[in-house]
């Protein structure tokens, strides 16, 4: 009679259309703990009609927990979630028909006309940009700016405004943070160049941009670099960013498009400035960590400023410093696309010594090495 009951009762949830509740069991095999980090889920896998219906997902503390959807490039679509899980333990998180909570958005991406053609984006821990066109005639460089956080809202757009528009400049901090970070023509926090004939060939700045999400908690867009000069060869240069909520890194997804023949290995790496501080290379398991003094425009000590890099170790062949850059030479071939992470902290926000921002970008490696694996039942 049990079963007989049960059947009857699957029955009349299919026929009414009513949503049987999902839960997603999301296990860590790692002895440290995964907080707020990014797990993607295929909708089809949680039998969800979320075009016509809306869902509620919740923690085991029936707590309501924000996601967001995402289309993929096969007509796909997945949910992404920040999830909490322990050391070596297993964390459940139920879906269920109901209206969601508004999501504060914790990621942005965009365009920066008023400022020199700057793309510009953010999260909860840092904010960056790449430069345009407009910049030209100051010769920048493709690689990365960093700009430091004490808040896990979005500034980005306000620091512009307030220095365009109001005068207040975003080169001190007025209590969120501030932009104490050089790049000059380098690779700044985290660029990408292709090196070959024993020279790095860093890029100049982007020609054209597209933005395919910008939040709530996760942003992607790419930069397209039309002209990319390799000994006496030109390039296409794609270069894709994902950036998430919590994450101390952002995903790079690089391709080169040519008919030459003399891209056979990339750098990427982080500038050092004039004078080389805390560095720490581990090349066996592709990651540059690098410490520094951070002064702001006004002369004033800032704490300490973190950037840090990690690729593939299956493709990363070789570490060396040059041109005052400390890189990570991986192999490469044109028209692949070729994905490694970079990204910046601040001792004022989340990493209060050296040591704190090493072993998260040790971590962060090791997760990405040792992804959560999801179960649903």
């Amino acid at each position: 009679m049990k079963k007989t009951g049960f059947l009857l009762f699957a029955s009349l949830l299919f026929i009414s259309g009513v949503y049987a509740k999902k839960s997603i069991v999301i296990s860590n095999s790692l002895n440290f703990d995964r907080n707020a980090e990014m797990v993607e889920i295929k909708t089809c896998a949680l039998k969800a009609d979320f075009k016509t219906k809306s869902y509620v997902l919740k923690n085991e503390k029936n707590q309501e927990v924000p996601y967001q959807l995402i289309s993929t490039d096969k007509n796909k679509q997945i949910l992404i979630l920040q999830a909490d899980v322990k050391a070596n333990s297993s964390s459940t998180y139920t879906l269920t028909e109901g209206k969601p909570a508004v999501v504060n958005a914790k990621t942005f991406a965009g365009f920066i006309p008023e400022r020199l053609d700057d793309f510009a984006w953010e999260n909860d821990i840092a904010a960056y940009r790449m430069f345009g066109p407009a910049l030209a005639v100051e010769k920048p460089s493709n690689g990365v700016d960093f700009w430091a956080k004490r808040t896990d809202k979005l500034v980005v757009k306000q620091r512009y405004k307030d220095e365009l528009e109001n005068g207040i400049t975003y080169h001190v901090d007025n209590g969120n943070g501030l932009d104490f970070y050089k790049v000059a023509h380098t690779f700044g926090c985290g660029g990408i160049a292709p090196y070959a004939s024993d020279k790095l060939w860093v890029g100049d700045y982007y020609n054209h941009y597209k933005v395919y999400e910008n939040g709530p908690l996760r942003s992607v867009f790419s930069l397209i670099y039309d002209s990319v000069k390799v000994d006496n060869e030109f390039y296409k240069e794609i270069f894709t960013v994902t950036v998430d909520a919590g994450s101390i890194m952002n995903k790079a997804e690089v391709k080169y498009i040519g008919k030459g023949n003399n891209i056979s290995s990339l750098a990427t790496g982080i500038f050092l400035h004039d004078v080389k501080d805390n560095l720490k290379t581990d090349l066996a398991n592709g990651t540059i960590a690098y410490a520094e003094n951070a002064v702001s425009n006004a002369g004033l000590p800032s704490g300490r400023n973190y950037v840090g890099v990690f690729a593939p170790q299956k493709n990363v062949i070789e570490s060396k410093e040059m041109d005052n850059n400390a890189l990570l030479l991986s192999s490469y071939k044109t028209g692949k696309i070729f994905t490694y992470y970079f990204g910046g902290g601040w001792s004022k926000w989340h990493f209060p010594t050296d040591n704190d921002w090493f072993e998260a970008v040790k971590n962060f490696s090791l997760a990405k090495n040792n992804p959560l694996k999801v179960k649903i039942k």
